[in-house]
């Protein structure tokens, strides 16, 4: 039996504690802290938790005997709390982004193999039955070598949902919604796509003169090959319509999934394969949906880890990667020119202090407020 302690109880906590809750055989949680311990206490009563509450970390580390920690706090604070937590001999599980900048990504993976401890980075929509059913079919090449991908991270959020106090700044979100919500796309794209030779791309703010960041990236990425993928991070589609579509030699494939196959004819002009649809149709769906998705699936992949059970299907290195392809997009808006993979420590942006001091405040950030009255998440995505 796993103890498991949650360090941050905003917004993303109750999915952390759902997933826990999912799994009372294997695993219970034994606290909560956050520096605004009356949200702790709320959820505390809400989910009926027997737990202690901290108002900071370090406490929780002296006084209770934990194997786990989930880090739902900014990310400007993962850093630190995971380093902590990893050295206090305690697997981790974080946020996504996994931290603020590159430098303290490989400090966080440093920690990790020093204590020999597992560090895996929430990307929940890995473990969805569509992604897992799509990276198979990819995986079987019957579409030929990927000549172009599509990305389309689309997103809504109003004006106010940059009214927290540190959403919207590069200081403490690390980024906009590049950063902090096509991330899942992004991770999703690298897993199954790999990460590209180079980056070129713009980010604008157009919607929220509330936030220093951007509500709207465009990154074109280039591969060795010659192949082009385009990645639209957005913060202002209405209808958060979301999709990622693989268009290779022989056939383009999606999710949403949607199946499409050509031949050509003699004139060039295509002609429908059907016999291709149907066997990339029969992959697709002739696979096992997977028993728990989303969090409770991610939980369930680190605490079997943990317990030698399974590989760590994301770990500080994938994590890492993800992160990386985020910030080659933001130095190459910020920089404006392309930017060239991968990422060293001689780039510009590979530390915090290097980020805040390249990057371009779209607006200023004013009146702020401490929590809203509501935390709850209307919207989880469409793919």
């Amino acid at each position: 039996m796993l103890n498991v302690a949650i360090v941050g109880t905003g917004a993303i906590c109750p999915s952390h504690i759902k997933g826990y809750l999912t799994f009372p055989g294997k695993c219970r949680i034994v606290a909560l802290c956050d520096i605004y311990p009356d949200k702790a206490e709320r959820l505390k009563e809400e989910f009926l938790l027997d737990v202690s509450i901290y108002d900071n970390y370090q406490d929780l580390l002296k006084n209770e005997d934990v194997d786990l920690i989930s880090i739902c706090t900014p990310p400007y604070t993962h850093s630190e709390i995971a380093i902590g937590s990893l050295n206090a001999g305690k697997h981790v599980l974080v946020e996504k982004p996994m931290a603020s900048s590159l430098e303290e990504c490989d400090s966080m993976n440093e920690a990790a193999k020093k204590n020999q401890k597992l560090l895996s980075v929430i990307a929940q929509n890995r473990f969805t039955t569509p992604m897992m059913n799509l990276k198979n079919v990819l995986d079987t090449e019957l579409i030929g070598n990927i000549l172009h991908t599509q990305v389309d991270s689309y997103w809504w959020r109003g004006h106010s949902y940059y009214d927290l106090w540190w959403r919207g700044t590069w200081e403490k979100e690390g980024g906009g919604c590049t950063l902090n919500h096509a991330v899942h796309h992004i991770d999703i794209f690298q897993w199954m796509r790999g990460i590209p030779t180079e980056v070129t791309a713009v980010i604008s703010n157009t919607a929220h003169d509330n936030a220093e960041v951007e509500d709207i990236s465009i990154a074109i990425a280039r591969y060795a090959d010659g192949s082009l993928a385009q990645i639209t991070s957005s913060v202002i589609h209405h209808g958060e319509e979301q999709q990622l579509i693989f268009q290779g030699e022989k056939a383009r494939v999606s999710v949403p999934w949607k199946v499409k196959a050509s031949v050509s004819k003699e004139n060039g002009f295509p002609e429908e394969n059907s016999e291709l649809e149907q066997k990339l149709t029969d992959v697709y769906e002739n696979q096992s949906a997977l028993v728990y998705e989303g969090h409770p699936g991610q939980i369930n992949n680190m605490i079997n880890a943990i317990n030698n059970k399974e590989p760590l299907l994301v770990d500080g290195i994938q994590g890492r990667q993800t992160l990386e392809l985020i910030t080659a997009i933001y130095q190459s808006a910020n920089l404006k020119q392309t930017v060239s993979l991968p990422l060293t420590e001689k780039s510009p942006f590979y530390t915090r202090k290097g980020i805040l001091s390249s990057v371009n405040h779209f607006h200023e950030k004013g009146k702020s407020v401490e929590n809203f009255s509501s935390n709850n998440i209307t919207t989880g995505g469409n793919y």
